[in-house]
């Protein structure tokens, strides 16, 4: 879906088929089953018909092979319980357990003599040494020759750490919830099902995403979080609210879209609303089909003028390499990220 969604030309789409390539490669060398399952999105009405053509010449520019319109007919054969009036299918889409994957880079890193330190929050970046001393909110302070920062949801917090001036971008924390599809309901969907995304409104919306184990979930939403490592509904951080509610582009933003951003508030907390988004979907779909399940907390990366950073972001601020933006599919970009990264790191430090 998002080499249908990335800009031709951007840094994500030149990296998004290189990484595709590069996780699957891996996932074969170690075992990690995945599946290319496709992904068809669903217009369902007219209005819906132009994104929808767009969606295809990007995906088109982008190198995404095998693309196919269909009709409301052929939309029944490849997912026969969703509806829609015309449909896009993407059939080199695939699911795969990225937790494994994860655990299997770690793993990589520890054999090539690397060190992970789990819950050693970075709260200095001196330099000392001809290096940097990294002062850890716990522990005793580690030092680097060189130092590249993917701090993730605390990314400019950790770029503005290195004294150089306040970087110009912030990071405003989105959540976004999920249900969980009950096991009698899990035939409903066979694949993936998305929407055409709303040109009104800068996230993707609710969809449908069958899990490598045969779970199947349905969401996110897109409300602001109250803590940037606030995964529930109540999680509260006064200094991340405080941050995002005194950052002129989340008001901004929280401006043009009010309406849309309303609505999403209100499907998060009220049930019957969601489940009434999803029926456009898939008619079928009761409340008891569902159940509360995961979430996660997007870093939204924003300028100040309220645009969303949408493309993957790495800048370099007094010797530190920042990744500084990194959103879906910065996963299935993952590998051709630290390829570029390993490059990056290379100029900017004579390695």
């Amino acid at each position: 879906m998002r080499g249908c969604t990335t800009p031709p030309g951007s840094l994500k789409a030149r990296l998004c088929r290189e990484g595709m390539e590069a996780v699957k490669r891996f996932a074969d060398e170690r075992g990690i089953p995945y599946e290319l399952c496709g992904k068809l999105v669903v217009a369902l009405d007219e209005s819906e018909l132009a994104p929808l053509a767009e969606l295809k010449r990007r995906g088109l520019a982008n190198g995404l092979r095998g693309l196919a319109d269909v009709e409301a007919d052929r939309i029944r054969e490849l997912e026969p319980h969703a509806t829609g009036i015309r449909g896009l299918h993407v059939p080199e889409t695939g699911i795969v357990d990225f937790r494994r994957v994860a655990l299997a880079y770690a793993d990589e890193v520890q054999a090539r003599g690397g060190d992970i330190l789990l819950g050693s929050r970075v709260v200095g970046l001196d330099r000392r040494d001809g290096g940097r001393r990294l002062a850890l909110e716990r522990g005793e302070p580690t030092h680097a020759e060189h130092v590249v920062a993917c701090a993730g949801l605390h990314s400019d917090r950790v770029a503005a750490l290195t004294g150089s001036a306040p970087p110009a971008y912030r990071i405003v924390p989105f959540r976004g919830d999920y249900y969980t599809l009950a096991p009698e309901a899990r035939s409903l969907v066979t694949g993936l099902i998305y929407p055409v995304p709303n040109p009104s409104f800068p996230f993707l919306g609710v969809h449908f995403t069958r899990r490598i184990d045969g779970a199947v979930w349905a969401g996110p939403n897109a409300v602001p979080a109250f803590a940037r490592e606030g995964y529930s509904r109540w999680s509260l951080s006064m200094r991340d609210l405080g941050a995002t509610i005194g950052f002129p582009g989340f008001r901004r933003l929280a401006r043009q879209y009010a309406r849309t951003g309303a609505a999403e508030m209100w499907r998060d907390y009220v049930k019957w609303a969601f489940v009434r988004e999803l029926r456009r979907y898939l008619p079928k779909i009761r409340s008891r089909h569902l159940s509360f399940g995961p979430s996660g907390i997007r870093a939204q990366c924003m300028s100040a003028d309220g645009e969303l950073v949408e493309d993957f972001l790495v800048e370099e601020a007094d010797g530190v390499l920042h990744v500084l933006n990194a959103p879906s599919p910065g996963t299935t970009a993952s590998l051709a990220i630290g390829r570029m990264l390993a490059e990056k790191a290379s100029a900017a430090f004579g390695l």
